[in-house]
């Protein structure tokens, strides 16, 4: 009796993460179609749920009040506030093509996705796409040839279009994935097509461009912060001869997924989409200042490289409510100004070094 309870409380949460009108799934998957590995602790999981549910709640009435189903927002304080505390999944998309200004391309560029579906495609472009298809999200009942319907079909329509619409990038590996939950969130291709845009046109320009600079640039500036706010795991990357895109490339050019969890990725998204790329280094300093010690302990280069694995794991990140509000506090001041001048100063010495 007490195990029906806990698997309808358990499906209940799933359909409301996932917002309206999500299949109901068993407990094996998660409510965005993520199957779950075999030793994952469902104990755990209903009782931080239990407590995250009452704050979804809370805000999703928040939420609706504050849009009234209006489709256009005003950028302000009290906005940023509610953002940074989660945008509810069935805002969500909305939240993200307003916020970033996907919503307004869209609308200024009526019809011009389907042209790109329609337009002649490039026959090695095609073909690298689909060969990166199979390896979207295997875990992830979605993105298989037996469901219905099958996002792989659409994953490779956005990616395709974008490779059109911009060819000097045309596709890189790490795109799939961004996409992959680009579609989980909105299912809409057209959508996810100009949230694409925007990431990569605008608010993390260079991350896939041939020379990925944007994304070298970001790294560099990581560890020019690490040095800056936690001195002692800075010396001990240099003591062990340890790069920054050794340990944090994944980081960056998967945006967290894969990462980190899908509930805290998303919520950190809920803020790059309206704040921009600062959010991704109060990230990585949280993870690192958090487990500043544990990183200290290291003593090799192998050593480094599993610790830095480790610390995306466990409690501290699955539990997005409490990590989302240690972000904001724990990396201490972070002012766009400094951030410009160590991206300038990066860029120019990256620049510098290359043959």
């Amino acid at each position: 009796m007490e195990e029906g309870k806990k698997k309808n409380r358990a499906a209940t949460r799933s359909r409301f993460l996932a917002g309206g009108g999500a299949r109901e799934r068993v407990d094996s998957v998660d409510p965005y179609g993520f199957e779950r590995s075999e030793d994952f602790d469902y104990t755990s999981y209903e009782e931080l749920m239990s407590e995250y549910l009452v704050v979804l709640t809370r805000r999703s009435i928040k939420w609706s009040k504050l849009l009234k189903g209006k489709g256009k927002v005003q950028k302000n304080v009290k906005l940023k506030r509610y953002v940074r505390k989660g945008i509810p999944n069935e805002h969500r998309g909305l939240m993200w093509m307003a916020a970033s200004g996907a919503q307004e391309q869209l609308d200024k560029n009526s019809g011009y996705y389907q042209t790109l579906l329609g337009a002649e495609h490039d026959p090695k472009l095609v073909e690298t796409i689909r060969t990166d298809l199979n390896r979207t999200f295997p875990d992830n009942v979605h993105f298989r040839k037996t469901s219905n319907p099958c996002m792989q079909k659409s994953l490779a329509n956005v990616l395709v279009a974008y490779g059109h619409h911009n060819p000097a990038v045309g596709y890189c590996q790490g795109m799939n994935f961004i996409v992959g939950y680009l579609l989980i969130v909105t299912r809409d291709e057209e959508k996810s097509f100009w949230l694409l845009e925007a990431l990569l046109g605008r608010i993390l320009p260079d991350y896939f461009s041939p020379s990925m600079l944007g994304l070298k640039m970001d790294q560099e500036v990581l560890g020019e912060l690490v040095r800056l706010k936690v001195p002692r795991v800075s010396q001990t990357m240099s003591d062990n001869s340890v790069t920054w895109t050794l340990v944090v490339s994944r980081w960056f050019i998967c945006l967290y997924i894969d990462v980190l969890p899908v509930e805290t990725v998303l919520r950190i998204w809920d803020c790059l989409f309206y704040e921009g790329s600062k959010i991704l280094f109060r990230v990585a300093l949280t993870l690192i200042r958090h487990n500043e010690a544990l990183i200290q302990q290291a003593q090799s280069l192998p050593d480094i490289c599993q610790t830095f694995k480790q610390i995306t794991a466990g409690p501290f990140v699955e539990d997005c409510q409490t990590f989302m509000q240690r972000i904001f506090t724990e990396p201490g001041s972070l002012p766009s100004t400094t951030l410009t001048k160590l991206r300038a100063t990066c860029r120019s010495r990256i620049i510098a070094e290359e043959p």
